[in-house]
């Protein structure tokens, strides 16, 4: 699970009283790449909380969430979110009925934290966001979300007090989705938002050039999580991303494009 601090913009268009928003993108989002059939065939294990519905719904909130770029560069949008967060979520192994690829989206919260004993994870030092005593901030939801300050921060955008309500995150399925699409459509400063990335976006200047950070799902990984799984030989963790990314790519029928891996790339 991601442990790395977030921080950001909002990512979403902010419409004040009296004023006509923008039309959304046209490229008929998430819901015209990926079928409530194809979703189910994907995530045939998956909790109550991710249903399809509670997806659809959180990304009304990011209306260029897979509405950028080509059909092929939406698809693989898709199948990179939803890799992702299979991976965070995974209750497979193996041997588990219909494999390993088949048990995405199966934990909504960090195993071993459900009755409150995991309080590691609070930063006192951070009074922007300061932990609400009672309350734990273990990971929950598609990107299991993690830390007061992150908490903090996604609810600040999302207009919900995460602080105060962390368990939002696991008992609401859309604003669960919202936390992983937040995560995924913002840029955290120096790294590029992970849908820049696979929707053509972002353009690597010389610096992330010369250290191998490349458009590709390998830089999804190294946004998320390369601290632990990137710039080093590719370990279990990644070879888990890769098998959900190359599964849901054939099941859109598109291919999974270049850079795949981030055993190359320098970490932020």
């Amino acid at each position: 699970a991601n442990r790395n601090s977030i921080s950001g913009w909002e990512a979403f268009v902010k419409i004040e009283p009296g004023t006509v928003p923008p039309p959304p993108p046209s490229g008929g989002g998430f819901a015209s790449i990926v079928s409530r059939q194809t979703y189910d065939a994907m995530f045939p294990n998956r909790n109550d909380l991710y249903s399809y519905d509670n997806l659809v719904a959180a990304t009304q909130k990011y209306p260029e969430f897979c509405n950028r770029g080509s059909d092929e560069q939406r698809k693989r949008e898709a199948a990179a979110f939803l890799a992702n967060i299979a991976h965070e979520t995974t209750g497979g192994w193996d041997t588990a009925p219909g494999g390993r690829y088949a048990w995405g989206l199966h934990f909504i919260e960090e195993v071993g934290c459900e009755h409150g004993g995991c309080t590691q994870y609070c930063d006192p030092s951070n009074t922007r966001y300061p932990c609400v005593p009672g309350k734990t901030y273990h990971g929950r939801g598609p990107m299991q979300l993690s830390w007061n300050y992150n908490y903090g921060q996604v609810g600040e955008a999302l207009g919900i007090n995460l602080l105060a309500n962390p368990d939002l995150v696991k008992t609401d399925g859309a604003i669960a989705f919202q936390t992983a699409l937040w995560f995924w459509m913002t840029p955290q400063s120096p790294k590029p938002s992970c849908h820049a990335v696979m929707t053509g976006g972002w353009t690597p200047n010389s610096s992330d050039i010369s250290q191998q950070r490349v458009p590709g799902f390998g830089m999804t990984i190294n946004i998320i999580n390369g601290g632990l799984e990137c710039n080093m030989p590719t370990n279990d963790k990644v070879r888990d991303r890769v098998g959900f990314y190359e599964r849901f790519t054939q099941m859109l029928g598109v291919s999974m494009g270049d850079n795949v891996y981030c055993d190359r790339m320098a970490n932020y």
